[in-house]
């Protein structure tokens, strides 16, 4: 990721919070006037995802702190920890509630009223989270460039995006399901329906949430570079006249950037002066053709 995904990832973020924000307000004036366990379960979902796209957004502009003592290598990982805080409250202010919310509203239904007002409002709430997804998928696409969408979902570590794409996913999943089950209750004038609903949507959200916070864990942890980047720095170093053999690169993600360590044995016959020029010569190389590289370690040795 470099500067342009940090660009990415706000538009991203800014679609979502402005789409949640209208429809959670649109959500919770249905919600009270029906009394639909299914609306007030989108509802709180909305609101969470606002608050979840805000913390992503802290934790952009944290991750852009420069280095200090205590931090030689910068803040990029806070934006994984924001990520993993979203995927919680995800799973906790979405999945729980609207599971809680349903089993509540299925052993003591309440009468619906005015179902239509859910049903357009829900319509809605598809038409704008809908329009959410295609940002997001547009900054994503601009991100990947040619690469396969799923190629680029498997193999990206932009957080953000994940994130944004796991909620837009489960908002628009959420709506139809919403839609379907407040449908279903009012043809049949059955209020279990809506429980049902209600419980359903909790049930995705819960999904999707553990997804998230399983996508991010490697991340945290500390995970290596995407492949093709990986390849590309073992390229450079391999075309370099003064290297004999690579004999091992590592790799570490930091946000936007990347800690690049590589032991290689240099050709014999040059002088400490000559490795270190070469090396330096080496470095910079790297990050003229691999700008997320940040940091640069390379030390020459005889074996791995």
């Amino acid at each position: 990721m470099s500067d342009s995904a940090h660009g990415s990832s706000a538009k991203a973020i800014l679609y979502a919070f402005l789409a949640n924000l209208g429809i959670a307000i649109a959500k919770s004036g249905a919600a009270i006037y029906t009394g639909s366990g299914s609306m007030l379960a989108e509802a709180i979902h909305s609101f969470a995802d606002c608050g979840n796209q805000i913390l992503l957004f802290i934790g952009l502009k944290q991750a852009e702190k420069p280095a200090d003592e205590k931090h030689p290598l910068g803040y990029g990982k806070i934006t994984y920890f924001w990520s993993f805080i979203v995927a919680i409250l995800l799973f906790s202010m979405g999945g729980l509630f609207s599971v809680y919310e349903g089993w509540h509203k299925l052993h003591e239904p309440g009468e619906l009223n005015q179902i239509w007002i859910a049903l357009v409002v829900l319509a809605f709430g598809i038409v704008v989270e809908s329009f959410s997804l295609l940002g997001a998928l547009k900054e994503i696409k601009y991100m990947r460039q040619d690469k396969p969408f799923w190629e680029w979902f498997i193999h990206t570590r932009n957080a953000e995006l994940v994130v944004i794409l796991g909620e837009d996913t489960a908002a628009i999943i959420g709506l139809v399901l919403a839609f379907v089950f407040v449908a279903i209750a009012a043809v049949t004038g059955n209020p279990i329906y809506d429980a049902i609903g209600s419980i359903c949507i909790g049930v995705i959200l819960l999904l999707i949430s553990v997804f998230i916070g399983w996508r991010i864990k490697s991340l945290i942890v500390g995970r290596s570079a995407e492949p093709e980047l990986r390849e590309l720095i073992d390229a450079i170093i391999n075309k370099d006249d003064s290297i004999e053999k690579l004999l091992n690169t590592i790799t570490i993600q930091f946000g936007a950037d990347v800690l690049l360590a590589a032991k290689l044995k240099m050709r014999s016959g040059l002088s400490i002066e000559e490795a270190v020029k070469q090396i330096n010569e080496l470095e910079v190389e790297i990050k003229q053709q691999v700008p997320t590289v940040k940091w640069c370690f390379i030390e020459p040795d005889f074996e791995d």
